[in-house]
């Protein structure tokens, strides 16, 4: 039975009201006074120069977009070997991971995906009706015997971001191709790929060739992260042409602006910017792992990461909910979530040199004070 909203306003559906809204990453105490912003894991970067120029060379807003995005796919299927038929573009990958379900899902279908995976998978999957499933994890990374374990006849998508926010745990190539081989036809399998360039080519977990040889492989890909277009909202993804197909029938009309277009298509371009920014994510990144480290006599530990942020367990007498307020205290935000059942951990962006020597510093007096 559905619940009324009121007396006499309509019903919502059930499945609908089972969903807790996606919270965004806080930059503000509070108080309200405004904090350095490691709550969202933005490029501490910017944005490429040429993806700017781009941007404010667009034209006015009372132009619709084109609405298939045609040259940024023609310039995504240059770059990655990919036929631009069989790529989608969204309103950031977000909007796709939202339609799969929509397209392949409903009431009394499954969607599966690992314990502590990206919170939009239980969202995407509530939305259209269908039960979310979640697999055990092996110390906050994926186990693919134990998802693989959960398949039922009823699952119809199984979601994997790799690397995996917010623990930025790894799935390397051979492990994936074993867990896409022991998944049934019927399963859709989305690999989503936010952080995918966060990882050196030589690191490439194969989910672009899989989504071009098989049926059931649809990956996803944001220019959010690395290229440093969050603002924009631009993203896409590839897999078979009927998969693309039906994310096409279904997906918002005119859901890339002209300036997104304009500027994903110039940061694309800008590889040396792209390059740039993985170089410093990888050297600040270390830095701030083997700060955590030097601190695991007071309960802190970093969970190994490959994207452009950290997982902080406090289990010592340092808390994640004392280390939060003592880091915004200091003027910074970072991610707590106890609602995918993280109330240990804290999820810290790397960023720029000074602002992990702020972090570790806090961290370090925190817990020497905390004992």
């Amino acid at each position: 039975m559905r619940a009324a909203v009121s007396e006499t306003g309509p019903e919502l559906k059930q499945w609908i009201a089972a969903i807790h809204a996606y919270t965004p990453g806080q930059s503000a105490a509070p108080d309200g006074r405004p904090l350095v912003k490691l709550s969202a894991n933005e490029n501490p970067l910017g944005t490429s120069p040429k993806a700017l120029a781009a941007r404010a060379e667009a034209p006015g807003p009372a132009e619709y977009p084109d609405p298939d995005a045609t040259k940024l796919r023609e310039a995504l299927g240059a770059f990655h070997g990919i036929e631009p038929e069989r790529i989608v573009c969204g309103t950031g990958s977000d909007e796709l991971l939202n339609l799969v379900p929509l397209a392949y899902a409903g009431p009394g279908d499954e969607v599966l995906y690992v314990r502590y995976g990206f919170m939009v998978y239980d969202i995407a999957a509530r939305r259209a009706g269908a039960t979310p499933v979640v697999a055990p994890d092996r110390d906050y990374a994926t186990d693919v015997d134990a998802l693989l374990a959960s398949v039922t006849e009823r699952t119809r998508v199984v979601f994997l971001a790799n690397p995996n926010n917010p623990t930025g745990t790894y799935l390397p190539r051979g492990e994936l191709a074993r867990l896409h081989a022991g998944l049934p036809g019927h399963a859709l399998l989305v690999i989503d790929q936010a952080y995918a360039e966060y990882l050196d080519p030589a690191e490439d977990d194969g989910g672009l060739a899989l989504a071009a040889e098989h049926g059931n492989v649809l990956v996803t890909r944001t220019f959010s992260k690395i290229y440093g277009l969050a603002g924009e909202r631009v993203g896409w993804g590839t897999g078979a042409s009927d998969i693309v197909a039906a994310l096409n029938r279904i997906r918002a009309p005119f859901n890339v602006t002209v300036s997104g277009q304009r500027a994903a298509l110039a940061a694309l371009s800008d590889q040396a910017f792209v390059t740039a920014a993985r170089e410093h994510n990888r050297r600040q990144r270390q830095r701030l792992a083997a700060s955590i480290e030097a601190l695991g006599n007071f309960g802190l530990r970093a969970v190994p990461s490959e994207a452009n942020f950290l997982l902080v367990l406090f289990d010592g007498a340092l808390t994640a909910e004392a280390a939060l307020a003592g880091l915004a205290e200091r003027g910074y935000a970072v991610r707590h979530l106890p609602g995918q059942g993280l109330a240990n951990g804290l999820r810290i962006t790397v960023g720029t040199a000074e602002q992990v020597d702020a972090i570790a510093e806090g961290l370090r007096q925190m817990a020497e004070s905390a004992g």
